[in-house]
């Protein structure tokens, strides 16, 4: 796996934190969520960008968001006891292949 590639999955993985940071922060009320929240957007941020200067956008951007949501939605189900209905594992699969398409389709 190239080095760009390495990097959007890192940014999708800051992104999950980020995520799962603000839902602890309790609207920035809580100071090391917050902090934490904070730095890790910052990170996930800079992560994408590095991996957009060798990635289209459009695919860069949907893997991105797309780790981001099935990282929240697999967190959410197993921290905060979430929906884990059929109908939601389906689409949220959904998403994964999306994800797969995208890489293999890549060129690059």
């Amino acid at each position: 796996m190239s080095l760009q590639w390495v990097y959007l999955f890192t940014a999708g993985l800051f992104e999950i934190i980020w995520a799962i940071s603000l839902k602890f922060s309790e609207s920035f009320t809580k100071l090391t969520p917050s902090i934490i929240c904070i730095v890790t957007m910052g990170l996930s941020f800079y992560f994408l960008s590095l991996a957009l200067n060798h990635l289209p956008l459009g695919t860069a951007y949907a893997i991105w968001t797309g780790i981001g949501v099935l990282g929240t939605a697999v967190v959410g189900i197993c921290l905060f006891n979430e929906p884990k209905d059929l109908l939601r594992l389906f689409f949220l699969t959904l998403i994964l292949f999306g994800i797969f398409g995208l890489k293999l389709q890549s060129k690059f």
